[in-house]
């Protein structure tokens, strides 16, 4: 818990220092890796909303969620593998982009190494996860920011299997209690 902790607080100031703040939006596309939870918590830690998108969806998929959100900045990775291929996930984020407004920058996590992921980093735009870390603001995004329980905590997309995707926002608080209650009577714990 002190390493997850640990690399939350990293990531929450390497997002303040890129201007996140509390109410932006962050949308997380990436493949199932520990740096999901990491971006999820250190969104928690910021007041900033995120909203997980399935890292299979294709570009106008995820498009259309950064849209309608208004998404700030994205979080994602060079590739994946899936089935023994790899998923060229941060190409798939610049198709998107590129028919967005909202987003200022877009965080790209190294995953697959040079062999297997050739990617094209936009100037100004994308930055690496390691180097956003490295150049964070060490004062910037330590602290728990404090929100009122009905602050939206997440935004997170039907399939849109019956029309438009639609985005259901989720409160901090009712969240909270949602899992505490699953947690004690239907699981037992």
């Amino acid at each position: 818990y002190f390493e997850l902790h640990r690399e939350v607080v990293k990531l929450a100031g390497a997002l303040a220092t890129l201007g996140v703040r509390a109410g932006d939006r962050v949308v997380i596309y990436m493949g199932m890796v520990p740096e999901v939870v990491i971006g999820m918590l250190a969104c928690a830690r910021l007041g900033a909303v995120h909203s997980v998108v399935f890292g299979g969806f294709a570009a106008e998929a995820l498009r259309d969620r950064i849209n309608d959100c208004g998404a700030k900045i994205v979080l994602t990775q060079d590739g994946a593998w899936r089935r023994g291929n790899v998923v060229p996930m941060k190409a798939t984020v610049d198709k998107a982009v590129a028919e967005t407004k909202s987003v200022e920058k877009v965080l790209v996590l190294r995953r697959l190494g040079p062999e297997h992921a050739t990617i094209t980093m936009t100037a100004g735009r994308d930055i690496f996860w390691e180097a956003a870390i490295a150049a964070r603001d060490k004062t910037l995004g330590v602290a728990p920011t404090i929100v009122d329980g009905e602050h939206p905590l997440f935004v997170l997309y039907t399939s849109g299997s019956t029309g438009k995707p639609k985005g259901v926002m989720h409160t901090t608080a009712g969240y909270l209690t949602g899992v505490h209650v699953s947690v004690k009577y239907v699981f037992d714990i």
